[in-house]
């Protein structure tokens, strides 16, 4: 590849340890000898971060406004001295940032977590009219801004919405200890795990009301969880709050401890029951094959998608996450029938281990720049 590309990451939105920004394309790239280097805000404000790569911190502001006039500025200013290759923004803020840095010999990447057009239609405090308003607006701005862009997709169905982005899908990191893991040596418990962020919208006043089905039933959550939610979900449980933990409050958990988690006992499964949202609906959450990566059974919301994912690598069971007669029910399966808990859980691994992991797509990811790099030569 003659000189070392160099390759730079940039975020305001999300954490440096952010696991498809940092795990996956940052340290797979620093594996195939690109020059990385991540523009991202610090953890807890630290400059310094403990990283193979180079870091370059931006200010943290409590203010969204602020974050999104001089974070972003000063994301470009920093950026622009880099003279990279390859730019790479993680976050829609950006997009005048990378307008500004796309020149003939480089290339910009526009990294799509997230279905920000669905998402900002099914924000609770903006009324349909302005939402609407909004979604046409920021739909025109994202098509012409990176129209000499271009585009990775962590998702399937969002080829959907951008038919020239290249998918390179948010699939699990394989983890030794995990996949090496023999659950038939560790006791079965009727614990539950919901592992990554804890929001209404990913079903956290659902998950809530768990322990109240089964008295001898508890929820471990690990991933950030504001202060104010946390105490609404307890509530939620009543009488049965004890039997809800959450580890995350207010604060960042970063991957190597919810990997810890995973591997801390036999959990009943990992659940993801969230409320029915265009957002959600139609996505495969990396959180399911984090879940059968680590060997566990899932219980989650039969949305078609969901639905058919779960039925088509007999990996868990799919339920009406408003139903609790069925959620109990599914939760009873598994507890009683624990050679079949078992074998959800394997089937799920195996699944992951054979074609649902990240090393798939770094393979497609390195391909990808090195044909985007001799494009620009």
């Amino acid at each position: 590849m003659g000189k070392q590309p160099h390759v730079v990451h940039m975020t305001t939105v999300h954490n440096p340890y952010d696991p498809r920004i940092y795990y996956k394309q940052c340290l797979s790239l620093h594996k195939a000898n690109y020059n990385v280097t991540l523009i991202s805000q610090s953890v807890d404000d630290q400059g310094k971060l403990d990283m193979p790569i180079e870091h370059i911190p931006l200010k943290t502001y409590t203010s969204r406004l602020k974050r999104m006039i001089f974070g972003t500025w000063d994301t470009y200013k920093k950026a622009k001295k880099e003279k990279a290759n390859i730019y790479v923004f993680h976050d829609p803020e950006l997009l005048f940032v990378a307008a500004l840095l796309k020149k003939k010999d480089n290339v910009v990447i526009y990294d799509i977590h997230e279905d920000y057009i669905t998402s900002i239609l099914q924000k609770d405090y903006l009324n349909k009219p302005i939402k609407k308003v909004i979604s046409k607006i920021y739909t025109m701005m994202e098509k012409n801004l990176t129209r000499k862009m271009a585009i990775s997709l962590a998702e399937k169905y969002y080829q959907d919405i951008y038919h020239q982005g290249v998918p390179i899908l948010n699939y699990p990191l394989l983890n030794d200890a995990m996949t090496s893991l023999d659950r038939k040596k560790q006791d079965p418990e009727s614990k539950l795990l919901y592992t990554g962020n804890v929001t209404v919208e990913r079903g956290a006043r659902i998950h809530a009301t768990l322990p109240t089905l089964d008295p001898d039933l508890s929820v471990q959550f690990i991933g950030k969880c504001s202060k104010n939610l946390a105490d609404d979900m307890k509530q939620i449980a009543g009488e049965q709050a004890a039997n809800l933990h959450i580890e995350g409050i207010d604060t960042f958990i970063v991957k190597e401890r919810i990997e810890e988690m995973y591997l801390e006992r036999r959990w009943l499964a990992g659940i993801a029951l969230f409320p029915p949202t265009e957002h959600y609906m139609k996505k495969e959450l990396t959180k399911f094959f984090e879940y059968m990566n680590a060997g566990l059974p899932i219980i989650c919301s039969n949305f078609p998608v969901w639905k058919q994912f779960i039925d088509t690598y007999e990996c868990g069971i799919a339920v009406d996450p408003y139903n609790e007669t069925e959620i109990k029910a599914a939760i009873d399966t598994l507890r009683n029938n624990p050679d079949l808990a078992y074998q959800m859980g394997e089937n799920g691994r195996r699944a992951v281990v054979e074609e649902l992991n990240w090393e798939v797509e770094e393979h497609k990811l390195l391909r990808w720049y090195d044909e985007l790099i001799k494009g620009t030569c």
